[in-house]
C-alpha cells in the first residue's frame, strides 16, 4: 500500500477512503495493540479479587497473552500486599491458573482480617473494653459461680 502510495497509484476521492483502507490495511496490528493496553491498564483497586479475575480473564483473551507474560501482567495489577505474601511463600504458583486459585485464598483471607481490624478498631474508638486474654491463669469463680456452673454442666 505505501508503495502504491508513494508511485501514485493509489486516488482517493475523500479521506473517509483513504482512513478506511488504512484501517484495513493496519486494523488488525493496532486492535491487538488496543487489547493489550486495556489490559495492561486494568487494577484490581478495590474490587474482590474474583470480581477483578473476571474481567482479567476476559481481556487477557483478547489480548492473546499466554503463558509467562500473562503472569507477569497478573501479578502487576493485582493487590500488591496480598501478591507479596504469594511470591514470598515457599511454593510459588507456575500456571496462570495456580496463580488464580491461590489468590483467591489469600484475598478472601486478607480481607477478612482487615474486616476484623475495622471491627476492633471501632470498638476501641467506642470505648467498649477491649478483650482480655487468659494466658494460661486459672479462672476463679465464687463459691456461687462454682455451684451454678456445676449444674448447667451435668
Amino acid at each position: 500500500m505505501l508503495e502504491d502510495l508513494k508511485g501514485g497509484l493509489l486516488e482517493y476521492e475523500n479521506i473517509v477512503e483513504f482512513l478506511a483502507d488504512i484501517r484495513k490495511e493496519f486494523g488488525r496490528e493496532d486492535e491487538e495493540s488496543v487489547k493489550v493496553a486495556k489490559l495492561r491498564r486494568l487494577e484490581q483497586r478495590g474490587k474482590t479479587i474474583e470480581e477483578f479475575m473476571q474481567e482479567f480473564r476476559r481481556v487477557a483473551r483478547e489480548s492473546r497473552y499466554k503463558g509467562r507474560l500473562l503472569v507477569e501482567e497478573f501479578k502487576r495489577e493485582i493487590n500488591a500486599t496480598i501478591c507479596q505474601r504469594l511470591i514470598e511463600s515457599e511454593q510459588q504458583p507456575g500456571s496462570i491458573e495456580q496463580w488464580y486459585d491461590r489468590i483467591i485464598t489469600l484475598d478472601r483471607n486478607w480481607r477478612k482480617s482487615k474486616r476484623e481490624e475495622e471491627r476492633l478498631r471501632g470498638q476501641r474508638d467506642n470505648g467498649a473494653p477491649t478483650p482480655r486474654v487468659n494466658h494460661g491463669h486459672s479462672l476463679k469463680y465464687g463459691q456461687r459461680d462454682r455451684k451454678h456452673l456445676s449444674s448447667r454442666c451435668q
